[in-house]
């Protein structure tokens, strides 16, 4: 069961406060906490703390942030050897507020993550050898993501992307991956849509992004859940009801447990619940990497969830 992660690797600043402050406004009391994050790691910490194999790739500053993040990952088990140091760059930052009800605003100065290239890519996959599955959000270069996608289709790899943050993406690169698996707000980004109000909203804007040449797209909904689309069918997958404190990682805490439930070789609607069933875990929890549940936890949800009440 080995997961590469090609992606991003940032220190989260954290503010929680009773609301997010609008435009202009300045609100006092709020409570200031730092974990390391950002996106590809986030993901790699979920996949390995479900019992993956998990090789990360990426870029970090030669800086405190990035030494952190490092001996993070690694004490959870992550193999950093490719995550590489650039001496010109700072290590990547997300300046994150988080309200009462767990709903956040994050803003991030990508900075060691975008000095990952092509070739850093190439030589870290050609030492990696074969794998599983390759996950990857849109944090590095859109030409790193090409070329891992590329490499993993060649070898047979399964390739989950995150188009997170959204951008535009074409044919040539989702032909590549195998799923596709945005939010809400993403899949209404990529497809020209205002927003994704109704299921029906959801379901239009999954036969855009279908036309691409995607094989499979899982659209993440927060509390209402996610839907799946194959290009065949479409499956509902329900919320899991909890009392949400931190939303910042739900959705890398799904997308780390769909790679290690598809490496188990389930389904990929057995795979989504089993993610589900981490992120809404993971949402009862502050910060990034700490709310990230481990294989027992969502074990244990799951079959709590299934007795009968």
């Amino acid at each position: 069961m080995k997961i590469v992660v090609v992606g991003s690797l940032n220190m989260d600043l954290v503010v929680r406060m009773p609301q997010i402050p609008r435009p202009g406004e300045t609100l006092l009391g709020g409570v200031f906490k730092t974990f390391p994050g950002g996106k590809g790691a986030n993901q790699a910490v979920a996949a390995a703390r479900l019992g993956a194999s998990v090789m990360m790739v990426g870029c970090i500053g030669n800086d405190a942030f990035g030494r952190e993040m490092r001996e993070t990952l690694t004490r959870e088990g992550v193999d950093t050897m490719h995550v590489l140091v650039h001496p010109q760059s700072l290590t990547g930052v997300a300046l994150i507020q988080v309200d009462a009800a767990g709903q956040n605003s994050i803003a991030v100065a990508s900075g060691a993550n975008f000095e990952l290239t092509s070739t850093d890519v190439e030589k870290a996959m050609l030492s990696i050898g074969n794998f599983d599955v390759l996950v990857m959000p849109l944090e590095t270069p859109l030409e790193t993501i090409y070329t891992a996608a590329r490499i993993a289709s060649r070898i047979g790899a399964k390739v989950i992307l995150n188009p997170a943050p959204a951008q535009l993406l074409k044919q040539d690169l989702l032909e590549f991956v195998d799923v596709l698996l945005p939010n809400e707000y993403e899949a209404a980004l990529m497809t020209g849509s205002p927003s994704l109000q109704s299921v029906a909203d959801v379901c239009n804007a999954a036969q855009k992004l279908l036309l691409l040449k995607a094989k499979n797209l899982i659209v993440t909904m927060g509390n209402r859940g996610a839907m799946l689309f194959d290009g065949k069918t479409e499956s509902q997958i329900p919320a899991c009801p909890v009392q949400a404190v931190d939303s910042t990682a739900a959705g890398d805490c799904f997308v780390g447990a769909l790679a290690v439930g598809l490496c188990e070789g389930k389904s990929l609607l057995s795979a989504a619940e089993f993610a589900s069933a981490a992120a809404a875990i993971s949402v009862t929890r502050d910060g990034a990497q700490p709310s990230l549940p481990r294989r027992e936890e969502v074990i244990q949800f799951m079959n709590d969830r299934s007795k009968p009440k």
